[in-house]
């Protein structure tokens, strides 16, 4: 095989070339001014972005379609496989903009929101809404938080159009913020018109997943993932965790099995349930995820200070590590890559930080479904693999997939041992980038003897310098192969040791 060649076609991706440890936590960053550009891109997925995620939130439908090609086109230069994020904006709870741009607010002072106000019309008085039935949603003495809680406003009376506040805490407050109601309950639908409009684009980008912002029920995940198949879209749907209702017991259960992943949204999370109980939510998050087998994305001011700066600040260092301790499977980078100073840099050392954290003995240990009965043949056979994997000193896995089930389930034990998702289907390969531990590898093998999938998997692997004579693999598939849900079987190979079939 061509050692240099871009292409993502022949085997294992040139990303793994070589390498006998690779990192497990994957890396999301967002698109925007700072990193899209194509010579930007393909250094950012060279220093080691997974997916990216592509805010629609901001940009055209032209933006986004040009986006969309960027990325992959720099993802075959850089010869690895890239997701695609596309996360929609959500019901836009803000107040309206201010006649001077920005008021003082003084602590003490009366300030009202007024549905009915000219949108350019705001003072230090009063100022417009874009959720104009605030009113019907709150009641004196509850608390709102402007600005990501920067601004604290409790309120006194409320009209058919105007909710009057007093400052609790105040300074400057500048257009268009956005505002929480302290402990969750605003009715805003979690799809509005633009987003039903934002899924059928998703569908023609033919994005990996799709993130549905502020959901508080199954219901409306269940409507998101209706509408976009309908709309020809396969991607997975990633609840975004950000309101004080979703996770409520039971309701947060059903949330994270309609979904395919979660998204710890710790910015709106944090001002709706305060910051002080953040770490704790976070971590039975990642847990709960982990346990119903899906996938979990940690994010919001991981890396912040990289925004300006060109290293994180300590304290950004243990967030990170902490999460990747607690099992997420992928960390964010927001405002850092769309609009920072050095996104390529926050890229690198976020990996730095992951890969150091996985080195501690607590992220490679886990005791996942060790006392439940499986009902599917291929989760027996996943949870096996593992098993025997971390007690035998197995080096690699190729995992003969076709959705992708078969490495998600394996993902969920704790290992340092990588998974290699093998499969012809680029969506599959695309979707496993989310994955803890999981890394995808083209195999577009025809053949119905399973001695021969058996060598080409290890043949891969060894050229590609990620085993050696005398590894161990294990290699997972079924006797159908090509039929999906069907693994059933698990071999373990050490390399060099294979024969070749006769014809």
């Amino acid at each position: 095989m061509n050692a240099d060649a871009p292409s993502t076609t022949t085997g294992a991706p040139s990303c793994y070339r070589g390498k006998r440890v690779v990192r497990r936590t994957k890396i999301v960053a967002t698109l925007g001014p700072a990193s899209e550009s194509p010579g930007v891109l393909e250094a950012m997925i060279r220093a080691g972005t997974d997916v990216v995620r592509m805010n629609f939130s901001h940009g055209t439908r032209e933006d986004h379609l040009l986006r969309t090609r960027r990325v992959r086109e720099a993802a075959v230069r850089a010869g690895c496989e890239i997701a695609i994020l596309g996360d929609l904006q959500g019901p836009k709870i803000r107040i309206e903009r201010f006649r001077e741009g920005a008021v003082e607010l003084a602590e003490g002072a009366e300030f009202v929101l007024d549905a009915n106000l000219d949108p350019e019309a705001g003072d230090a008085h009063r100022v417009g809404l874009t959720y104009k039935d605030l009113p019907r949603d709150v009641a004196p003495g509850d608390q709102l938080l402007l600005d990501d809680g920067r601004i604290v406003l409790e309120v006194t009376r409320v009209t058919d159009s105007e909710v009057h506040t007093r400052v609790v805490v105040g300074g400057r407050l500048s257009n268009n913020k956005g505002l929480n109601l302290r402990g969750g309950g605003l009715s805003a639908g979690a799809l509005t018109d633009k987003d039903r409009r934002d899924i059928e684009l998703a569908a023609e980008l033919d994005v990996d997943y799709l993130a549905v912002s502020f959901p508080r029920s199954a219901e409306e995940l269940r409507e998101a993932r209706q509408l976009l198949r309908e709309a020809g879209g396969k991607a997975g749907i990633v609840a975004k965790i950000e309101r004080a209702e979703a996770i409520e017991p039971g309701v947060i259960e059903e949330i994270i099995a309609e979904s395919d992943a979660i998204m710890i949204a710790r910015g709106d999370l944090g001002v709706e349930i305060g910051d002080a109980e953040l770490p704790a939510v976070q971590k039975r998050l990642i847990h709960l995820a982990r346990t119903m087998d899906r996938i979990v994305i940690t994010a919001t001011q991981m890396m912040e200070s990289m925004i300006e700066n060109p290293i994180p600040t300590r304290a950004e260092v243990f967030d990170v590590a902490n999460a990747v301790l607690d099992g997420t499977d992928a960390v964010m980078l927001s405002g850092e890559t769309a609009v920072g100073r050095f996104p390529v840099q926050v890229v690198r050392a976020m990996g730095e930080i992951c890969a150091a954290a996985e080195k501690e003995r607590t992220a490679r240990r886990s005791d996942h479904r060790i006392n439940t009965q499986f009902t599917r043949i291929d989760e027996a056979i996943a949870m096996s693999t593992m098993y025997a994997a971390n007690h035998l000193g197995v080096k690699a896995i190729a995992a003969l997939t076709e959705s992708g089930s078969t490495p998600r389930w394996m993902s969920r034990i704790s290992s340092g041992i990588p998974i290699y998702a093998m499969t012809e289907h680029q969506d599959t390969r695309r979707r496993v980038k989310l994955y803890r531990g999981v890394y995808p590898v083209d195999f577009p093998i025809k053949t119905t003897s399973h001695a021969r999938a058996n060598i080409t998997a290890v043949d891969i692997l060894k050229d590609h310098g990620v085993v050696r004579d005398g590894d161990l693999v294990i290699i997972t598939k079924g006797d159908l192969m090509g039929q999906g849900g069907g693994t059933n079987a698990m071999k373990i190979v050490r390399v060099g040791e294979l024969v070749e079939p006769l014809d």
